[in-house]
């Protein structure tokens, strides 16, 4: 099991510093990665209503650390060409030393959809395209003739540090899209909603897809919503990371055996992110040192 934490990119705490201190204090403290999401317009879920780009946030994050893994769960691709996101992706990669993961989604913003002029139609298809020109941009030859996108015979360079690409993990709720993130992706990263405690179901589909088109075992990745109470919480219908620090840790050790290979606890959806800085940073450092990733291996 790897673990990794939710740089704070929502709220209060998504301050240079906070954000910055975070990073380095994660990479010190052993975790495996940090992970940024997408938000382009405010919504009325507090967590949604002010939200650093996902990529620029990354990049601060790789300008102050070595070894640690830099992820985005989740870039909405109807919202953004394969082109462009191939070049911003690559170039971080580059800059990075090989250290990304790209999470890609399927959007669900109305708002969104109409202010990026993007279109919700045909999202199976449109999936699998992009991720098929991804793939190809980054191969140093490219040349795509497609439903929904074109792309004449080019080069784009610098490629990625990691080879064959950077890893491509999808997102999904219904079965055909989890199923689909094994079909297709190197993976399939939850969502903030997601059920845990009956995730080995969709940890199922994402390994049947895998199967079905011959491709490796798949990276399962959590996205831990951690809801931290301080207190012991009787075991019946708590689930699996809420609770004490020592209830949240075997809730971790949990998921490990539904089949999640990693997981990473984001506590942008905590309550304390809209809180004042001071208080938000503190809250960061103590969660993050409290569930540092000993003897979770």
């Amino acid at each position: 099991m790897r673990v990794g934490f939710g740089l704070p990119v929502s709220g209060s705490w998504a301050a240079p510093d906070i954000l910055a201190e975070v990073a380095v204090e994660a990479e010190r403290l052993g975790y495996d990665s940090v992970w940024t999401f997408q938000r382009l317009l405010s919504a009325d879920a507090p967590v949604y209503r002010s939200v650093l780009d996902p990529i620029v946030a990354l990049a601060f994050a790789a300008a102050r650390t070595s070894r640690i893994r830099l992820g985005v769960a989740v870039i909405n691709l109807p919202f953004v060409s394969p082109v462009v996101l191939a070049k911003q992706v690559s170039s971080l990669d580059v800059l990075s030393g090989g250290r990304v993961d790209l999470g890609l989604g399927g959007g669900w913003s109305p708002d969104e959809f109409t202010a990026t002029g993007a279109s919700s139609a045909h999202r199976a298809r449109r999936t699998r395209e992009y991720v098929a020109v991804l793939r190809a941009l980054w191969s140093g030859e490219a040349t795509h003739d497609g439903e929904f996108y074109t792309v004449p015979p080019s080069r784009m360079e610098p490629r990625p540090v990691q080879r064959p690409g950077v890893p491509i993990l999808l997102g999904g709720a219904v079965p055909a899209a989890i199923r689909r993130a094994g079909e297709i992706g190197d993976g399939w990263v939850s969502r903030s909603a997601t059920d845990l405690a009956a995730i080995a179901a969709d940890v199922a589909l994402v390994r049947q897809g895998a199967e079905s088109s011959g491709r490796p075992s798949p990276r399962i990745v959590c996205r831990g919503v951690v809801r931290l109470t301080g207190e012991e919480l009787p075991a019946a219908g708590r689930p699996p990371l809420a609770g004490s620090y020592e209830q949240i840790r075997e809730g971790t050790a949990w998921l490990a055996t539904q089949g999640v290979t990693e997981v990473f606890y984001d506590l942008n959806w905590d309550p304390v992110a809209g809180l004042e800085p001071v208080a938000a940073r503190e809250r960061a450092l103590e969660i993050l040192h409290n569930l540092a990733p000993v003897g979770l291996g």
